[in-house]
């Protein structure tokens, strides 16, 4: 073997070692990023937090609402801020995963403020 041939794989050796441990350090950071706006926060009840299906937050739309922002009603869900009111038996409205309130809404346009999905926590008697 001749002496270029050993330099050339001592030199392959530590770009291997760099590419890997590129990898990995990529892969904990998209492992560990925070939340983003179409993920829910952690609660105590799902500490990972979740994801809302595209169909409801395809622009970023979803967030978790605040007390009294959403009234159940016999009338159905009252969205507080529009006064929009929701049927319970309406196809946008969904179980919450986490037991809290989460309303996706157009933010912009024509239907800005209009329901695109609501999570409901299990029905109070």
């Amino acid at each position: 073997m001749s002496a270029a041939t050993i330099r050339s794989a001592a030199a392959v050796q530590p770009a291997g070692r760099l590419l890997c441990s590129l990898f990995a350090t990529a892969a904990m950071a998209v492992l560990t990023a925070p939340a983003f706006a179409h993920d829910a926060k952690p609660t105590a009840t799902l500490p990972q937090g979740w994801s809302y299906p595209f169909a409801c937050c395809a622009n970023y739309d979803c967030r978790t609402t605040h007390t009294g922002e959403v009234l159940e009603r016999p009338e159905g869900y009252v969205i507080a801020g529009t006064g929009e009111i929701v049927p319970m038996s309406d196809k946008r409205v969904k179980d919450s995963p986490d037991g809290d309130f989460h309303w996706c809404a157009h933010q912009a346009g024509l239907d800005a403020g209009k329901t695109i999905c609501l999570f409901v926590p299990p029905r109070s008697y």
